[in-house]
């Protein structure tokens, strides 16, 4: 093999190696240091407020971050508080109307149980009844190996569910320090801001230097976009689902919507966890027309996500439509549920360093000086 191809291929791995490695070491320092990743990624969201703050209303950089947390906190605050009390007044509402539904609900299981059920038990019996003893024996013993079976896996889930209480309560004080040192870590990031990257700065090459900057302002751009379009989604999807509702004369369907909008959130299931239980309850309720009424809204949320969502999450991070739509595919497929957010992230973050020649560069290095 010539010295060329050597080289190349030495070059070829040590690439390799080095992502590996700095992939691994991401991973397991992530572990002891999420809190202050928690942080940095605020202290990079909040830092375009600071900066108005700071040079609009000429306030000391401390005291612009601290009113940036304290207003970006009291936002969130009244949205939880006015979803609470939304939820009180739905709740409030269900409690009323529940115990006639479940009312409704038994009378049809019982007429069920009634005309379907008690004659074909009368049948298996008589046809039982018919059997040779053997045969008798088999099947008891398959139905009790059934119940056994049963018995024990619901009596396993049981336990596991008691079990892990401890695990979920001892997570509540852990989540509070988290909380508290991440809110601590970005005061002082978001005050430092500006300093730390003239740090970070002098310490790369200029080279690097100058590709960093174009990544990170792509990523800033995309990552910005990539919110903006979950948000205009989750937006479209409480509009769409509210108007139906009204249409529909559902009561709190201000409620209903915003519950099912912000469900709207959980990839894949979305808001058919929802409208599924929903829709079936309707039907056995007996009123088909409010079911089919939920069924149509339902198709039209649907149909409106998938027709919308390639194209808002392109026109908002910059990809084409096509590949928006290929990333979605794969990253379900290869992570599941997550994997609808992870895929186009990955597909930003591959488009920023493409476009800020990392790879370029990285193919470079690998053929040596020759090229």
């Amino acid at each position: 093999m010539e010295k060329k191809y050597l080289y190349r291929t030495l070059r070829f791995f040590l690439v390799i190696g080095i992502v590996v490695l700095a992939l691994l070491s991401f991973y397991y320092l992530s572990k002891v240091t999420y809190p202050f990743l928690i942080a940095l990624v605020i202290a990079f969201f909040i830092n375009p407020i600071v900066n108005i703050f700071e040079k609009k209303l000429r306030m000391p950089r401390g005291l612009a971050v601290f009113v940036a947390i304290i207003i970006i906190f009291a936002f969130v605050a009244g949205l939880v508080t006015l979803l609470v009390a939304e939820l009180v007044s739905g709740a409030n509402y269900l409690a009323r109307v529940v115990p006639e539904h479940l009312d409704t609900l038994i009378g049809y299981i019982e007429e069920y149980i009634t005309g379907q059920i008690i004659p074909f038990y009368n049948q298996l019996t008589s046809m039982f009844n018919q059997l040779e003893d053997g045969q008798q024996n088999t099947i008891i013993s398959n139905i009790k190996n059934v119940g056994t079976t049963i018995g024990t896996n619901v009596g396993n889930f049981i336990q596991n569910l008691f079990g892990n209480i401890p695990v979920i309560l001892s997570w509540f004080p852990n989540a509070a320090s988290v909380l508290i040192f991440s809110f601590l870590a970005t005061f002082f990031i978001s005050k430092d801001w500006y300093r730390l990257s003239r740090i970070s700065s002098s310490i790369l090459p200029e080279k690097a230097k100058s590709s960093g900057k174009t990544v990170f302002v792509d990523l800033q751009k995309a990552l910005f976009g990539f919110l903006k379009a979950q948000l205009t989604l989750i937006s479209i999807t409480t509009v769409i689902i509210l108007i139906g509702l009204l249409v529909l004369r559902v009561d709190y369907a201000i409620t209903i919507a915003l519950i099912t909008g912000i469900v709207d959130i959980i990839p894949y299931l979305g808001t058919g966890a929802v409208f599924v239980p929903w829709i079936i309850y309707e039907v056995i309720a007996g009123d088909i027309s409010l079911a089919v009424g939920l069924g149509v809204l339902y198709l039209l949320v649907i149909v409106q996500r998938q027709v919308m969502e390639p194209k808002i999450l392109s026109s908002n991070i910059g990809l084409d439509p096509l590949a928006t739509l290929v990333a979605l595919f794969v990253g379900f497929k290869l992570v599941g549920f997550l994997g609808l957010i992870l895929g186009p992230v990955t597909l930003v973050i591959i488009n920023t360093l493409y476009r800020a020649n990392v790879f370029h560069d990285i193919w470079i290095f690998i053929k040596g000086k020759e090229v």
